[in-house]
């Protein structure tokens, strides 16, 4: 038997966990914090390193190099120490040969930027201080296009600006659901917006009508549907004055299902779903194009909290069958093909971006 491959930082999650040396560490440090490494099953085909970015400062870059270490060293944890991963089952006869046929290890996506494929355009996105709305803004930004990124924290649009010195960006704070702010918004664009990425969003706290309180009714419903239509009202008359112009709005999973989350969040992104078309039928002849995309399991900071057993039961039964979670620049390039002219012949369309959660 061969000696078991050198591990690096570079090696996926999935690698580490499967490594009779890799794997055992790998659980030792996740026992410690009372963790399992079900946890880990989103993210398992990035690379190891990819935690130290992800985890926002709970995983160091020290760790990494001390568990490539020991890796290294062949520092095994002592027997009992953690859980050993299960061996698989067979279910064939004693004796019976089993064939499993080899499956290669999926390459990890990387982003490849067309340098000029925004240049000359201005383009407002919302939700542009972190999660898909940053990743979308980056890379808008990246390939030539004036970003004004939206979002209601400025120290998270200051770091983003900072990121990308010399770029044409133009932040701005402003809740979505202030007419105010949005006139803002408008303004700040200077009297040209070439597209709209409707990406800032919150989320609801799993419960069911019969649990549902007014108050998160309320607050999800006046980001997810009345921020979004604000800002799609507030842009269209500068489109239709240029005659082009295209929006893409988030919708999720949710808008296509009605186990991805509680009743407020579902009913929300359904309603994206209806502004999103009606709104590309009726201005699609003056050369507007309107767009959904519904993302599925993505890295975010978009946290779910569950205030309801019932919601926690369900919606967890559903999330039995989740693909692995996207990263949010995945997103980004999903929403950047519908915004450019990449996408000139799409309109009215909701484009499920979820692995192929949609499919299942």
């Amino acid at each position: 038997m061969s000696d078991p491959k050198t591990l690096t930082g570079d090696d996926s999650i999935k690698t580490w966990l499967e490594h009779p040396v890799g794997g055992p560490i790998i659980r030792e440090l996740l026992a410690q914090a009372g963790q399992s490494p079900d946890v880990l099953r989103p993210v398992s085909r990035l690379a190891l390193k990819r935690l130290v970015k992800l985890s926002k400062g709970q995983f160091s870059q020290e760790m990494v190099d001390q568990l490539v270490a020991r890796a290294a060293a062949g520092d095994v944890p002592a027997p009992g120490a953690t859980a050993e991963a299960p061996e698989p089952a067979s279910e064939a006869p004693e004796g019976t040969a089993v064939h499993t046929p080899a499956v290669a290890p999926l390459p990890e996506w990387t982003e490849r930027i067309d340098q000029g494929r925004f240049a000359g355009t201005t383009i407002i996105v919302t939700g542009a201080g972190s999660g898909i709305g940053r990743a979308t803004a980056s890379r808008i930004a990246r390939e030539g296009g004036r970003v004004i990124a939206v979002d209601v924290s400025q120290e998270r649009l200051d770091e983003f600006a900072a990121e990308h010195a010399g770029a044409a960006i133009v932040t701005l704070v402003a809740d979505i659901t202030d007419d105010t702010k949005v006139a803002e918004i408008v303004a700040a664009a200077g009297g040209r917006i070439d597209g709209l990425a409707n990406i800032a969003g919150i989320m609801d706290d799993m419960t069911p009508i019969g649990e549902l309180s007014d108050a998160v009714w309320k607050r999800v419903f006046a980001v997810n549907v009345d921020g979004t239509m604000k800002l799609m009202r507030a842009v269209v008359p500068v489109m239709l004055a240029q005659g082009k112009g295209s929006i893409v709005n988030t919708a999720s999973e949710a808008a296509l299902r009605g186990s991805a989350a509680g009743v407020a969040y579902t009913a929300s992104k359904h309603a994206v779903v209806g502004l999103t078309k009606s709104t590309a039928f009726m201005y699609g002849p003056s050369g507007l194009r309107v767009n959904a995309v519904a993302p599925g399991p993505t890295i975010t900071n978009i946290e779910a909290t569950f205030a309801s057993p019932l919601g926690a039961e369900r919606v967890r039964q559903a999330m039995a069958i989740l693909p692995d979670a996207a990263e949010a620049e995945a997103l980004a390039a999903s929403i950047t093909f519908l915004l450019s002219d990449d996408g000139v012949n799409i309109n009215g369309v909701v484009l499920a971006s979820d692995g192929g959660w949609s499919a299942t």
